[in-house]
């Protein structure tokens, strides 16, 4: 059995992060979480009370993400995994007939709000010289398609950041871009409509996704990794 790890997890009020925060509670590991939803985080404090710990944190901030860390570093210590798995799509649409505050909102989430979580975090574990950062890419990080221009481009642009971050952490560390798959969440089925139904759910996935996230380590640095899932792949 693994032995019990300190979890960090953003986006952990919906899909794929409220998955792994039951799936590795059920393991025995202590969650930190945040989202920006504040009934959520209420929720996610009712059914997981002390030693977890939630917070209503919009990670696009780099003062609240900075305040997060002020307030769980001297609690909790610096996380054996950190997984930055909070994200946004755009609206379906060709690039030209999206606003710049479309563009910015998902930029600001899924780009600018990783960095801000690397930089208020990261220092605590490479004091210690211990830990894994997953970054959550896409399948859209790989590859292309039209009308998601600038999930795509959040999302490449995290695989080169977790690339960069790789060459420059101390051994013992290790910075990882994830493919999660295709898994039936909301943002999957703002795309795709009723022919999400056909992957696995957060939960399904989560079974799988879990337990591989907890072995991941040194040997891992800087490797392009996809969770695999039966059917999330295809």
């Amino acid at each position: 059995m693994t032995a019990a790890k300190t979890i960090l997890i953003t986006g952990a009020t919906r899909g794929l992060g409220r998955a792994m925060v039951e799936e590795f509670v059920r393991l025995g590991h202590t969650v930190v979480g945040c989202g920006r939803d504040a009934a959520a985080v209420e929720r996610l404090r009712r059914d997981f009370s002390q030693p977890h710990n939630f917070r209503v944190v919009d990670v696009a901030s780099d003062a609240q993400v900075r305040a997060w860390a002020e307030a769980v570093l001297p609690s909790h210590g610096p996380p054996e995994l950190l997984l930055n798995n909070a994200g946004v799509i755009n609206r379906l649409a060709p690039l030209w007939e999206l606003s710049a505050g479309e563009f910015d909102r998902v930029v600001s989430v899924n780009l600018t709000g990783v960095a801000n979580v690397i930089r208020h975090f990261v220092p605590a574990m490479v004091a210690r010289r211990r830990g894994v950062i997953v970054n959550f890419s896409s399948g859209w990080g790989r590859s292309t398609d039209a009308q998601v221009a600038p999930y795509c481009a959040t999302k490449w642009a995290i695989e080169g950041l977790t690339q960069a971050l790789a060459q420059e952490l101390p051994d013992g560390m290790a910075a990882v871009p994830l493919n999660p798959g295709i898994i039936n969440t909301d943002m999957l089925r703002e795309c795709w409509g009723n022919a999400a139904a056909n992957y696995p759910s957060p939960a399904e996935w989560a079974r799988v996704a879990v337990p591989f996230l907890l072995k991941l380590g040194p040997t891992d640095n800087g490797r392009r990794l996809t969770v695999p899932i039966r059917g999330a792949n295809d």
